[in-house]
């Protein structure tokens, strides 16, 4: 079963994702993305869900700094804000895609999980 870490400084959508993607998936999620970082970049994912406007470190330079320690775990960026310098810089460092928040469909973010994982 592949292991998705989804990090998000709001707990509620945290909720959300971990209800219906546990189905699926192995999921741990982190509303501190200090500690999320440390979890993923020792390699114990296959997936990352993280949003990209969080305090204390931001998702991409929580992406940047995956990337910089060799971390290969692949990795969609969650935003509230549909900001295409924001996609395009993520997909700099390595992230293959973005889910907008709110999400529309829960299924299609686990399609795209999966389309993810199997690329």
């Amino acid at each position: 079963m592949y292991k998705i870490a989804i990090i998000d400084d709001e707990t509620e959508i945290l909720k959300i994702l971990e209800r219906f993607l546990q189905k699926d998936f192995q999921v741990k999620t982190f509303t501190n993305p200090l500690n999320g970082y440390q979890e993923v970049v020792q390699g114990h994912f296959d997936l990352l869900l993280c949003d990209i406007m969080m305090p204390q470190l931001n998702g991409l330079e929580l992406l940047k700094k995956l990337r910089d320690n060799n971390c290969d775990t692949k990795v969609i960026m969650m935003t509230a804000f549909d900001s295409l310098d924001k996609a395009l810089q993520a997909h700099t460092y390595g992230a293959k895609n973005y889910i907008k928040k709110p999400f529309k469909s829960l299924d299609s973010i686990t399609t795209l999980i999966l389309q993810e994982l199997q690329n």
